[in-house]
């Protein structure tokens, strides 16, 4: 069966399309030999992946960014599938894939869409990842979602602080720190900072394994490999 990720959060804009579409890019690779990996950096692809990301957003987002992939190609498996509730509950059983990413709707009004979702981590292999940008904006559709909805159905979770500016300073990093620690929440040990690459990424259709090999690829590139890192070994703060 496969491991199901669901990134969730009801806020839009916190960069949920971001984290699913290069976590399974990351994924991909770990699981290639040095060879394939290879060929994937250089935009082929590749025959049975062992990842698929899911699109259950009815706005599109990760639909928008595959569209303009074009010959750089996907590293993974993509599917639209908001308008299918009933099939999503049954991402787990797929057997051909390692692990499954879902990018879930940003609002409150398609909570349909994330119960059915949901429903794949109910005694299942899987957790929810919730995105937070280190903005206090962004903290009360984050509790919302989790102690309204996650936290009821006993489903794990982490939180993984992205977005993050290191010219901006730590005091939003340390304000929003502070609340996920009095809240009790997990969290990832893993900051993904703010990179104009990323924004770049899904205009010209690439993911975070095909960045240039240049110091600022490598470094936005060694976020998301440390955030893999994490999930694979279930480590969490």
């Amino acid at each position: 069966m496969a491991r199901v990720h669901v990134i969730a959060n009801q806020k839009g804009g916190v960069g949920k399309t971001t984290i699913a579409v290069n976590l399974a890019a990351v994924t991909v690779q770990v699981q290639l030999p040095p060879d394939a990996r290879h060929r994937v950096e250089q935009g082929e692809e590749i025959e049975d992946p062992p990842v698929l990301v899911v699109s259950t957003d009815p706005q599109g987002s990760s639909t928008w960014w595959a569209e303009r992939v074009g010959e750089n190609g996907l590293p993974f498996d993509y599917v639209q599938a908001h308008e299918n509730p009933e099939q999503l509950a049954k991402l787990r059983t797929l057997e051909q894939y390692s692990d499954v990413f879902v990018d879930t709707p940003g609002s409150l009004e398609q909570g349909h869409i994330l119960a059915a979702v949901l429903d794949n981590l109910e005694d299942g292999d899987g957790e929810v990842l919730v995105p937070i940008p280190p903005e206090p904006l962004a903290f009360d559709a984050t509790d919302r979602l989790i102690e309204g909805i996650l936290r009821p159905r006993g489903l794990p979770f982490r939180l993984v602080i992205n977005n993050w500016d290191p010219r901006d300073g730590r005091a939003d990093l340390d304000d929003t720190l502070a609340y996920i620690r009095a809240k009790g929440w997990s969290m990832a040990g893993t900051i993904i900072r703010r990179y104009k690459l990323h924004t770049r990424a899904s205009v010209e259709g690439l993911v975070v394994t095909q960045y240039p090999r240049n110091r600022i690829g490598k470094e936005a590139r060694q976020d998301f490999n440390e955030l893999a890192l994490e999930l694979a070994t279930g480590r969490r703060n």
